[in-house]
């Protein structure tokens, strides 16, 4: 990122040094675990993992002790595609109601609680992917985060979105009500779409987000290329909704650096990608739920249809070695803090437990390039921690259920169960 990217999350009190203990902790590189861990956190970072038996007695007389008794350690979670400020009906009105009837500074509060929900469900880095017509009351989460004002997990956020007119969300809409708000920032042409990228990166945008396709190809190869071209001179990555494999390829020949989705990634797209080093964000959380919620239904077989596609799409991934990071999708009532089932999904598609908890640390902190201080517990980097009962190597969904959140060395959630010490 380039100079002007916000600074990160800052406790506005110094934090006293302290060791955070537990029965074991995941190195998540190798999949190794280290019994009868120790962290030494002083500040807002890890000084050491290990035993602290280099340090002298005096020095270790005068630590606080966190002792989180059987329970497993691992590094904060990232979820890199999330929608802080939506909070939606999960109904067919419920997005048009929404811009309708919610003001952007009601969306930016609904967002306090979702950043909230989020943090505490482990996830302590996010990637905000476009705020569903907000405006820009996500610049406003981010930074009332990085200055303590309110709790939630550091944020890059990608404000409005960019979209061909008459593209994207809300549909239906009298065409006799001009300026009812759109759910991104739609434009025609690549002067516009150079200009959308360009005020969006002055108001604050870490990273830019297009819309490649809707149920067929949008955006042009020009204007894709213009939004991209103007946000890599900027130091911005862009991230690319794309669903269709004309989008898809589209979106990858103009250099995206993720496809959000990639539904139907044909095998041909998912080569582009791998050579390319397009990391792919598959959420399939949101699929599953929406098979789950159609059974029954007339709409039923096309959403099954489509939850196997992404499988496929992500198994044929993970055979290529292509980088997978982790993203829910979560933008509805309900659904935000809860991004863990998102990793139980992935295992549903042929990722291990291992390599699903690798696309929620190390690989997303590889693509929001955050590697240097997010996504493992190693000395230097921030002291972003979880606990969970029992061994998520052996069961994904204990991740559903966090005991304990560390962020930059302050505690933000400890049940103190009998389980935890």
């Amino acid at each position: 990122m380039t100079d002007s990217t916000p600074v990160l999350t800052r406790n506005p009190e110094p934090v006293p040094a302290v060791v955070v203990r537990a029965r074991r902790l995941l190195d998540v590189r190798t999949g190794r675990y280290l019994e009868n861990a120790e962290v030494l956190v002083e500040g807002d970072r890890i000084r050491s993992v290990g035993p602290l038996a280099n340090l002298g007695s005096a020095a270790k007389d005068s630590l606080s002790v966190i002792d989180l008794g059987p329970a497993t350690l691992l590094p904060g979670l990232i979820d890199c595609h999330t929608h802080l400020v939506s909070r939606s009906a999960e109904t067919a009105d419920g997005y048009r109601l929404s811009l309708l009837t919610k003001s952007e500074a009601f969306r930016a509060i609904e967002g306090v609680a979702n950043a909230r929900a989020t943090l505490e469900a482990g996830f302590t880095s996010v990637r905000d992917v476009e705020n569903e017509g907000s405006g820009y009351a996500d610049v406003a989460l981010r930074d009332a985060i990085d200055q303590g004002l309110v709790d939630g997990p550091r944020m890059q956020v990608a404000t409005r979105g960019i979209a061909a007119v008459g593209q994207y969300l809300p549909f239906g809409i009298s065409p006799d009500l001009r300026g009812f708000p759109t759910g991104a920032q739609m434009v025609s042409g690549a002067e516009e779409s150079r200009r959308a990228a360009r005020e969006q990166i002055g108001h604050g945008a870490d990273l830019i987000k297009v819309y490649a396709d809707w149920r067929t190809p949008t955006l042009t190869i020009e204007e894709l290329r213009a939004v991209v071209e103007e946000s890599h001179r900027l130091g911005r990555k862009v991230a690319a909704h794309a669903t269709t494999p004309e989008g898809i390829q589209n979106a990858v020949r103009c250099g995206v650096d993720s496809i959000e989705h990639g539904h139907r990634a044909s095998a041909e797209n998912l080569a582009s990608m791998k050579a390319h080093g397009i990391t792919l964000v598959p959420t399939l959380g949101v699929l599953e739920a929406y098979a789950d919620r159609t059974r029954g239904t007339p709409d039923a077989s096309q959403a099954q249809t489509l939850l196997e596609a992404a499988r496929e799409t992500v198994r044929r991934a993970r055979d290529l070695g292509l980088p997978i990071a982790n993203g829910y999708d979560a933008s509805v009532v309900g659904r935000h803090g809860t991004n863990a089932v998102e990793l139980a999904a992935m295992t549903r598609a042929g990722l291990s437990p291992l390599e699903a908890i690798q696309a929620a640390t190390v690989h997303a902190a590889e693509l929001m390039a955050w590697q240097d201080r997010v996504g493992a517990l190693e000395p230097g980097k921030l002291a972003d921690m979880v606990a969970v009962h029992g061994d998520p190597l052996a069961e994904i969904r204990a991740l559903e259920e966090i005991r304990f959140v560390m962020k930059g060395g302050k505690v933000v959630r400890h049940l103190g169960s009998p389980s935890l010490g």
